[in-house]
């Protein structure tokens, strides 16, 4: 690996990129090339493939898009429209991505298109008309456009797949390997994935030509500059919830914050709980038009709102680099979730906050993600109303030293001067701030606390049933390594979400008869519940439907669902036990292949 250039006049000329994409980098601030950056570059100017495994916040988009510049527009000709593409699995982030090449490429005069679904198709085919030279989308209306042959790749000289372990945890893998079917056998491919588990490394083996493989562990910082995250945890009945991250809040004062949930449900009524509180929040889920996403996304990163309530699926792909704090509103299900969202804090050299609040009965997730991530989970108690008292006079000294250092307050020195004739100058300042602490006082409480339920100890070998283990529960497992069953798993939800192939299907029909499609996954690690679903193959129900509804309303990753089967009424899937209330009502409230249906627990023995 290349280490990091030491002189900043060197910076990213000495890679020898078009001088017009430096001079526009050096305008946006770039002075130094990252890591991954130093890495992908070079071989992506000369045209190699690169299998890249780079987390989100290295640096990533930078790497694949300023040799993309370099390499197609220059020899490009007019007719020659859409010369490269870039697949991201979220529309957050294929508007971040579209956004970053054409301030790159602004002085190439580069046309770029984001084409997403919930945004108007009519505009899209439009402007694809008229031509763009960079395409950014997400797989499906990607393949939409292609399959109306709106989206010409005749001429298409380079591919990007970014975040392709996202793309198909989201159930995506069909098509990826569709679109890249119909994409030129001269085309350069880069694929960049913050894990490579073995579907990635199967798309690379059959997609990329002797690539060129670079792995940054993770993101890379100036000495000193370490990035700093406390995590903590605070135990708390869900009925206090809501209390206790209002609390929460008010003590740590966050300049900017996330605070994840599972459900659209409990983003809306979070949002409007804060809101009433004084805070200036706003909401992100699936749920919200495009409109609406932009325009909380803008005003959160322009800081006109403090609190960003979303789901984790709608929180997939944002980069925001101020962000002071992350909350888990409920613990995650998962160790990949929750680094995952913690990683949005943090980053460069800046300290950051992960809280989390987890009822007693979650006590064994958050060990489960201590184990897996090998980092540390303070238990910290829930703050007391003299706590919040303390805080707030901090707060109010705090204000006092900066209002006395500002000055202008001459307006107001005769008021003192009054009554310094009759009382004590300190007895004076004294009562203005008992004033100024009066005006905040609330009714506060105190907030019952919650002890975490002991872990249950594990049962004698010979009477436990298939093994429940994780990748922690393997000896000598990689801290916060995917498991390779696990990784097996997500990649069949990837695949059987859109549906397997015809011939797969046939030969499912004449060998199973009247029996139910049962779809394999890894043994799960955590409790399983079973739900029943009034809708099976009749109408046309199959499993990656209820993957997908499940991963989208919920907001949970596709590893967190487990065994699936189909029967010809109804069918039945295996999710966590400590979310399982929250699946059913996110199901029964949306619809499942165009229709409302009934879902339970399953009642069967």
């Amino acid at each position: 690996m290349n280490a990091p250039l030491e002189s900043p006049e060197r910076g990213f000329s000495a890679l020898g990129l078009d001088v017009r994409v430096t001079d526009a980098l050096a305008a946006l601030g770039y002075e130094e090339p990252t890591p991954v950056q130093l890495a992908t570059i070079p071989p992506l100017m000369a045209g190699r493939d690169v299998l890249a495994q780079a987390a989100t916040g290295t640096g990533k988009t930078a790497a694949f898009a300023l040799p993309l510049l370099h390499r197609v527009f220059p020899d490009a000709k007019p007719n020659e429209r859409t010369a490269a593409l870039i697949l991201t699995p979220t529309r957050e982030l294929a508007m971040q991505v579209a956004e970053a090449v054409h301030r790159y490429g602004k002085p190439l005069g580069v046309q770029v298109l984001a084409i997403y679904g919930g945004a108007s198709m009519e505009n899209q085919i439009r402007a694809l008309k008229r031509g763009v030279d960079v395409v950014v989308a997400t797989p499906g209306r990607a393949l939409d456009h292609i399959r109306r042959k709106t989206l010409q790749l005749g001429f298409l000289k380079t591919v990007v797949l970014d975040e392709a372990d996202e793309m198909l945890d989201m159930g995506f893998a069909d098509e990826l390997e569709a679109i890249l079917e119909v994409t030129p056998k001269t085309r350069q491919t880069a694929l960049f994935s913050a894990t490579l588990p073995p579907r990635i490394s199967a798309i690379a083996q059959r997609q990329l030509k002797n690539p060129v493989i670079v792995t940054i562990d993770r993101e890379v910082v100036r000495d000193g500059e370490a990035a700093r995250v406390r995590q903590v945890a605070y135990m708390v009945q869900r009925a206090h919830k809501m209390n206790v991250l209002a609390r929460v809040l008010d003590i740590e004062q966050p300049t900017s914050a996330i605070v994840f949930c599972r459900t659209r449900t409990e983003v809306d009524e979070l949002t409007e709980s804060l809101i009433a509180r004084g805070l200036r929040a706003d909401g992100l889920h699936g749920g919200l038009s495009q409109d609406q996403r932009d325009r909380v996304m803008n005003k959160f990163r322009a800081r006109k709102t403090e609190l960003l309530i979303a789901t984790d699926v709608a929180a997939r792909g944002l980069d925001v680099k101020h962000v002071s704090h992350v909350v888990n509103y409920d613990v995650p299900v998962d160790a990949e979730s929750y680094v995952h969202r913690i990683g949005r804090t943090g980053r460069a050299g800046r300290e950051g906050v992960a809280i989390t609040l987890a009822e007693p009965r979650e006590h064994r997730l958050l060990r489960n993600i201590e184990r897996m991530t090998a980092q540390r989970i303070e238990i910290a108690t829930i703050p007391t109303v003299a706590d919040l008292r303390s805080r707030r006079m901090e707060l109010a000294k705090a204000g006092l030293r900066e209002a006395i250092i500002a000055g202008e307050f001459e307006q107001y020195r005769s008021i003192v001067e009054a009554l310094a004739e009759d009382y004590d100058v300190m007895d004076v300042a004294a009562a203005a701030i008992k004033l100024l602490e009066a005006q905040n006082e609330t009714d506060d409480a105190e907030i019952p606390v919650a002890v975490a339920r002991p872990e249950r100890p594990a049962r004698d070998e010979s009477t436990r049933g298939p093994s429940r283990g994780g990748p922690a529960a393997r000896p000598g497992a990689r801290p916060g390594a995917r498991s390779e069953s696990r990784t097996e798993s997500r990649g069949d939800a990837g695949s059987e979400s859109r549906g397997p192939s015809r011939d797969a299907a046939s030969t499912d029909r004449k060998s199973v008869g009247k029996k139910p499609i049962s779809k394999s996954r890894a043994t799960p690690e955590w409790t399983v519940a079973k739900l029943w679903v009034g809708a099976g193959r009749k109408a046309n129900l199959r499993p990656g439907d209820l993957v997908g509804a499940i991963a989208n309303e919920v907001g949970i990753d596709s590893s967190s669902i487990g065994a699936i089967q189909i029967g010809d009424a109804f069918s039945t899937v295996e999710v966590p036990e400590e979310i399982a209330e929250d699946i059913i009502r996110a199901l029964k409230a949306t619809k499942i292949k165009g229709m409302k249906v009934p879902v339970r627990r399953d009642r069967s023995k």
